[in-house]
């Protein structure tokens, strides 16, 4: 299993939705239908070729209430990538505000409202960084999938099955293949544009988990091979703001310390704990 979907029960499981007008199919014959594949795969061409891109993410997750039902919770982060190596993420809202440079050399995480940094070495590449990020912080991302090198290649050998649903004129404002896959324990249904080839909509949710969290990741304002200015991994308020360690935020657990099975804890900070 590679290392970012090791880590999604921790923050991010997206769940197939039902629709009113239909029933969701069920796999038949191969667990691996052929048309789901062939969208996978590419999807995964064409953001795996792309030098550089942007977009924006809006995550929603749900998080128990103490009545009992599920309340949603949102954040929108602006991505922009250069690959190899030169990754920038702004998360302006909900919750605290906070900024994440990769430029090949160093990962900077940045929370302007209390104008704290922490800085790292970094190895390099964006897979490799954002492993580092996460090992070392707790810093992570729902979109990860969309961003690194080989997206298909990540989830291939774990998959089980995959099926495709059908088309949609709804989600993205476009038209957009739907289907569902599933490996490791979470389910997923994806939204990917029937024309260019790029994610759309995503939602899952994990097998063991009995609260049957949703979370969705929402994407737009795709742009492919654009010019990137200089400077743009990079922050002038976050080089002169106080230093705090590079670190997870939360003290480790006693080494006996276990999640109880099936839970998914609320997702941290993008950034770096102040206290």
């Amino acid at each position: 299993m590679s290392w970012h979907h090791r880590w999604l029960p921790v923050t991010f499981a997206l769940v197939l939705a039902t629709s009113a007008s239909a029933q969701s199919p069920a796999p038949a014959g191969s667990p691996l239908e052929p048309k789901a594949i062939e969208i996978l795969k590419a999807s995964s061409r064409k953001l795996a070729a792309a030098r550089t891109m942007s977009f924006t993410a809006v995550t929603g997750y749900e998080s128990p209430s103490l009545p009992g039902p599920a309340l949603l919770y949102t954040t929108r982060s602006l991505v922009t990538v250069q690959r190899p190596n030169k990754l920038r993420v702004i998360t302006p809202a909900d919750g605290p505000a906070s900024e994440f440079y990769y430029d090949g050399k160093t990962i900077t995480a940045y929370t302007p409202d209390t104008n704290v940094v922490a800085v790292a070495d970094a190895p390099a590449t964006i897979d490799a960084a954002l492993e580092a990020a996460y090992k070392t912080a707790a810093i992570y991302f729902p979109f990860t999938d969309a961003i690194v090198a080989d997206p298909y290649g990540d989830i291939a050998p774990q998959l089980e099955f995959a099926f495709y649903i059908g088309q949609s004129t709804v989600v993205g404002g476009v038209k957009t293949d739907m289907l569902a896959y599933a490996g490791q324990g979470v389910f997923v249904q994806m939204w990917i544009g029937a024309d260019d080839k790029l994610p759309r909509m995503a939602r899952a949710v994990f097998r063991k988990d009995p609260l049957r969290l949703r979370h969705t990741v929402e994407y737009s304002d795709w742009k492919l091979g654009m010019a990137i200015p200089p400077g743009t991994f990079a922050s002038a308020k976050a080089a002169t703001a106080r230093r705090i360690p590079f670190q997870h935020p939360d003290p480790a657990p006693p080494p006996d310390a276990a999640p109880a099975p099936g839970t998914l804890p609320s997702p941290p900070a993008a950034a770096p704990s102040t206290k």
